[in-house]
C-alpha cells in the first residue's frame, strides 16, 4: 500500500512532465487535512465534488467522467455543471441524495464548521477532506486529486501550464511599484492576509495586502484598521459602499476612486483555489497596475 506526504506531493507539483506519467497504483492511501487516513482500494469511478475548487480541478485535469455530482456552487465550465445532479453544499449537505449516489469518494472540505467531511464519514462513504489554503497549496491540491483519480498526466500538465502563465503575468508587474491593497471577501467585513493564496496573488499582481500576516490568512478585521492603514487601493466592493463606510470618504483609494467591484465570474476565479488562478491574477493586474494589463 502506498502512502504519499504533503510534502512529496508539492515536490510532484513542480515537476515538468514527462511524456508518460506511470498510473496511479491501488489500493493507495493518502492523509487528507484533518488528519484522517483515507484508503481507496480501486480507481474511482463515482465521485461526488462538495466545492467549487474541487470540482473546477477535476474537469480541468480530464476527470469529468468521474464525477457524477457535485455542490450547488459549482458552475465552471456551465456545459458540464448544468447537467451534472446537485447536493446541496458544505453547510446545508443533502445527505439522503448523496448516500443513494453510492459515490467510491467525495471530495469535502476540513472546515470543523460545516463538519462535512465527518457527516459523509459517519454514512460510510470515503472522504477526502482538504482544501488549498495557500498559494503553493493549491498545486499540491490538484496534484493530489490527480493521484487520487488516475489522472497524475492530467494534473502535472496544468500545473505546468498555470505556473507558466502565472509567472509570466507576474513577470509584467515585477518592476512596478508594490500598491497598498485593501481585499474585502465580504463587509463584514472579511479580509485576506499575505500568507492565503488571495494574498499571494495581490504580492504578485504588484499589490500588499494591509492586513498582517500574524491575523491569519482570512480574518474578520476591525475596521479601524483600514483607516489607518488607508489602502491605495481596494478590491472586493463598489466605490458607493466604500464612501458610504464611517470614516472611509478621506481615504486614498476613495479619493482616486481606485475601488473595484469583480464581476461574477472574476470573484469565483479570485475566491477559489483552483485552475483559474491565472484569470484571478489578470484581473487583481487591472486593478492595481492597470498600465501593466493585458
Amino acid at each position: 500500500m502506498r502512502h504519499f506526504s504533503a510534502q512529496s506531493v508539492f515536490a510532484l507539483s513542480t515537476l515538468v512532465l514527462l511524456p508518460c506519467a506511470a498510473a496511479t497504483t491501488y489500493p493507495l492511501t493518502v492523509t487528507d487535512d484533518l488528519g484522517r487516513r483515507v484508503t481507496l482500494n480501486s480507481e474511482p469511478k463515482r465521485i461526488i465534488a462538495m466545492l467549487p475548487s474541487h470540482t473546477e480541478t477535476l474537469i480541468a485535469i480530464g476527470a469529468e467522467g468521474q464525477l457524477i455530482a457535485v455542490d450547488v456552487f459549482s458552475n465552471y465550465p456551465k456545459a458540464v455543471t448544468d447537467r451534472l445532479p446537485k447536493v446541496g453544499s458544505g453547510y446545508k449537505p443533502d445527505l439522503e441524495a448523496i448516500v443513494a449516489l453510492k459515490p467510491d469518494l467525495v471530495l469535502a472540505d476540513e472546515s470543523s464548521g460545516s463538519r462535512l467531511t465527518e457527516k459523509l464519514a459517519a454514512a460510510g462513504l470515503t472522504v477526502y477532506g482538504g482544501t488549498a489554503q495557500t498559494y503553493n497549496e493549491v498545486f499540491e491540491k490538484i496534484a493530489v486529486l490527480g493521484k487520487l483519480t488516475n489522472h497524475e498526466a492530467g494534473a502535472l500538465n496544468l500545473i505546468t501550464k498555470m505556473r507558466t502563465e502565472l509567472n509570466t503575468l507576474q513577470a509584467s508587474v515585477a518592476k512596478l511599484p508594490k500598491v497598498s491593497t485593501y481585499y474585502e471577501i465580504d463587509p463584514t467585513p472579511y479580509s485576506v492576509g499575505p500568507n492565503s493564496f488571495i494574498g499571494a496573488l495581490v504580492s504578485r499582481a504588484g499589490g500588499q495586502t494591509i492586513v498582517p500576516a500574524a491575523l491569519g490568512d482570512f480574518p474578520k478585521l476591525d475596521p479601524e484598521l483600514i483607516v489607518k492603514a488607508n489602502p491605495q487601493v481596494m478590491v472586493g466592493l463598489t466605490p458607493a459602499e466604500a464612501a458610504g463606510r464611517p470614516g472611509w470618504a478621506g481615504l486614498k483609494a476613495v479619493q482616486s476612486g481606485k475601488i473595484y467591484k469583480p464581476t461574477d465570474d472574476e470573484r469565483d476565479a479570485l475566491a477559489r483555489p483552483g485552475p483559474r488562478l491565472p484569470t484571478a491574477l489578470r484581473a487583481l493586474i487591472r486593478y492595481l497596475h492597470p498600465e501593466a494589463a493585458r
